[in-house]
C-alpha cells in the first residue's frame, strides 16, 4: 500500500475523530491550544495504535486467508464504511459532558480508533508498512483534532453528518482499490 492511499486511508479513519473533535469545541468553546493538543494526542495515540494490535492479530491468520485476502479487506472496510454511514444518518443527542475529563478523552479515543483495528487487521493480510502507516494515521488524526476542535468552537454542528458520510465512503472506496489492484497483479 502506497503513501497516498495510506493518507488516504487516514483520512476516512479520522472522520469519527474530527466528528468528536469538533463535538469538543462545541461543548467547550473556551477550550484553549494545550487543552486542544491534549485531546488530538490522546485521540491521535489510540487511532495509530489500535492498527497495529489489529495487524498483529491478523498476521497469525494470514496464511489461511491469503487466497481471498483482497475479499476480506474489502469486506471489512466496506462494513466499517456501511457502519459509518448508517451512523450519520442517526439522530445525535446533546449530552452534558466535558471532553476535558481525561476518563471522557480515553473513551472517545477508544471510541473512534476501534474501526483502526478492523483495519490493521487488514494491513496483516495486504502487508503494509506498519511504521509508515502508524505515523500517517497519527499525524492525520491530529491534525484532523485539532481542525476539528477550532471548527467547532467556530462554527455550528450541521457538518457532523456530511463529515461522517464522506469518511464512509473513502473506506468503502480503499477497500475496491485493494480488489482492483489485486487483479491488476
Amino acid at each position: 500500500m502506497g503513501i497516498i492511499t495510506l493518507f488516504f486511508l487516514a483520512v476516512g479513519l479520522c472522520f469519527d475523530t474530527f466528528a468528536v473533535s469538533v463535538s469538543s469545541g462545541l461543548l467547550r468553546k473556551e477550550i484553549v491550544f494545550w487543552q486542544a493538543v491534549r485531546i488530538a494526542f490522546f485521540l491521535a495515540i489510540f487511532q495509530a495504535i489500535m492498527p497495529v494490535l489489529g495487524w498483529l492479530g491478523g498476521i497469525t491468520i494470514k496464511e489461511w486467508i491469503e487466497p481471498f485476502d483482497h475479499w476480506v479487506a474489502l469486506g471489512i472496510l466496506s462494513i466499517l464504511g456501511v457502519k459509518m454511514l448508517i451512523e450519520s444518518l442517526k439522530k445525535g443527542e446533546e449530552k452534558n459532558i466535558n471532553p476535558l475529563d481525561i476518563r471522557v478523552i480515553i473513551s472517545m479515543a477508544l471510541a473512534t480508533s476501534i474501526d483502526a483495528f478492523a483495519v490493521g487487521i487488514s494491513f496483516a493480510i495486504i502487508e503494509v508498512n506498519m511504521f509508515l502507516a502508524v505515523l500517517i494515521i497519527g499525524s492525520v488524526t491530529f491534525i484532523a483534532s485539532m481542525l476539528g476542535i477550532l471548527f467547532g468552537k467556530k462554527t455550528g454542528s450541521h457538518f457532523g453528518q456530511k463529515i461522517e458520510i464522506i469518511g464512509g465512503l473513502i473506506l468503502i472506496a480503499i477497500g475496491i482499490k485493494i480488489v482492483i489492484e489485486h487483479y491488476q497483479v
